[in-house]
């Protein structure tokens, strides 16, 4: 009995112990949690601003200007005269071609022209000849009247014989015949001085062909540009207006880029600003080369394609960029980026401040004026510069949790800590392209490098946990 007396007694005695342990112990972590802090977030104060959209559409390079160099003399390639893949310019001499044919027939060519101007010459001596002899006969004639005339006088008081009257009235006649003979024959020195001057025309016209022809046997380049390769050498045969030509030359110093979207798309566009949900765009474009880098000069959009292309249902739309350094080479595949629409009233959000629920929702944090933290759905309409653009759910003035946002839930009170707002016009200064582009065009367009949304995310959480490692 006392065995068991006594071991009733250690048994309470240590219950009680353990009871008043446990009793320190939670009262301990209730101090504690009374003291802990509340978490600390990083907010974005909303200012509703316009936001350009922008578009990326993978386009091609193209020359501005493309010139396929035919020859335009038949003969033998004596020297090519240009080094394939240099630059010309319209005029310079490519292709020299023998001219020992052509020399030929210009020799003959002269020797017609000298044949004919002779001919003239006779011609013309031949109716100098026929003139003199038309005014002797004018002479004689107006000799003849004379005479008739006054034998009739004569013969009315029949001073003379009837006889001599008839031999002055036939000599008359006969000075009119060849009076009339005389001025036929000039009239024919006339026509053989024209045919022979036709003569001298067309051998002039033949020696100027022949001519020309020696000077088309150095084929000259007929635009400025950059040249390719050379599809002859020296001693090939080449001809006149040829299928192939000797050398392709491409104006390089402006490039086109041809971009496609789809129809529907331009359709949905312009549905959008004709009913006021989105504004016009801007013109300018912006290109990001294969290997990611930006091209450092805008572009500006030129037409789009009227029609739509039947096999892929796109429209082509033509920018044209400036290409000093020859940068650009046709054929090239790039990412061209245009502002199509501007959105009103809208809001720029990292990634790191955009949650997606398993339905597809897009949430926020915003910390309310009790600095307690509010759930809010939101609708976004793209990226701009690696930011989220936020039409709808979000008014200026609400303070969006940026960072820290994944250790905290709604109804919890937290401290807020201000972090810079994100602007469209801050965000084009910071990225505008260095060099030698224009300052005027960077402060204008507000283009940026486009930004991977995993990329983005990725950099958002290294700040977030960046953020959470320093409190």
């Amino acid at each position: 009995m006392k065995l068991n007396l006594r071991a009733a007694m250690i048994i309470a005695l240590m219950g009680s112990t353990g009871f008043l342990v446990a009793c320190g112990k939670s009262n301990e972590q209730a101090v504690q949690q009374q003291q802990m802090p509340n978490p600390v977030v990083d907010v974005q104060t909303i200012t509703l601003q316009t936001v350009p959209v922008i578009q990326s559409f993978a386009g091609r390079v193209a020359a501005s200007e493309t010139s396929e160099v035919r020859p335009q003399a038949t003969g033998v390639v004596e020297e090519v005269l240009f080094r394939e893949g240099s630059i010309v310019q319209a005029g310079q001499p490519l292709y020299r071609i023998n001219v020992d044919n052509y020399t030929s027939s210009v020799q003959a060519g002269e020797a017609a022209v000298r044949s004919a101007e002779a001919a003239v010459g006779n011609a013309q001596a031949t109716r100098a000849s026929a003139q003199a002899n038309l005014a002797a006969q004018q002479a004689n004639l107006a000799q003849a009247r004379a005479d008739l005339a006054r034998y009739e006088g004569l013969l009315e008081v029949q001073a003379v014989s009837r006889q001599l009257y008839d031999q002055a009235v036939t000599a008359v006649r006969t000075a009119q015949a060849n009076v009339e003979a005389a001025k036929a024959a000039v009239a024919q020195a006339d026509a053989n001085i024209a045919s022979a001057s036709s003569s001298v025309q067309s051998a002039k016209a033949s020696l100027g062909a022949s001519q020309l022809d020696i000077g088309r046997t150095i084929v000259k380049a007929p635009i400025s540009g950059v040249t390719g390769i050379s599809a002859v050498t020296a001693g090939a045969l080449v001809a006149t207006n040829q299928a192939t030509p000797l050398v392709t030359i491409s104006r390089l110093n402006e490039v086109y880029v041809d971009i496609s979207q789809s129809a529907a798309e331009m359709l949905r566009l312009r549905e959008q600003i004709e009913s006021g949900q989105a504004g016009q765009g801007s013109a300018e474009v912006q290109l990001v080369l294969e290997d990611g880098q930006t091209y450092p000069m805008l572009g500006r959009l030129l037409l789009a394609n009227a029609r739509v292309d039947e096999s892929t249902g796109a429209m082509t739309l033509r920018a044209i960029f400036p290409n000093p350094q020859g940068k650009l080479v046709p054929g090239m595949f790039v990412n061209a980026r245009l502002i199509q629409s501007v959105v009103q009233n809208a809001a720029l959000l990292p990634q790191s401040a955009i949650m997606r629920t398993p339905t597809g929702e897009t949430q926020v944090y915003i910390v309310n004026a009790d600095n307690k933290v509010e759930l809010r759905n939101i609708t976004t309409s793209g990226t701009y510069n690696g930011n989220w653009i936020v039409t709808g759910g979000i008014n200026s003035g609400d303070r969006v949790v940026i960072i820290g946002g994944s250790k905290v839930k709604p109804d919890q009170e937290v401290t807020a800590r201000e972090l810079p707002a994100a602007s469209s016009e801050a965000n084009a200064a910071a990225q505008a392209p260095a060099g030698n582009q224009p300052a005027a065009n960077a402060a204008t367009v507000p283009m940026a490098r486009p930004s991977k949304d995993g990329d983005t995310a990725d950099a958002a959480t290294e700040a977030e946990a960046a953020a959470d490692s320093s409190q």
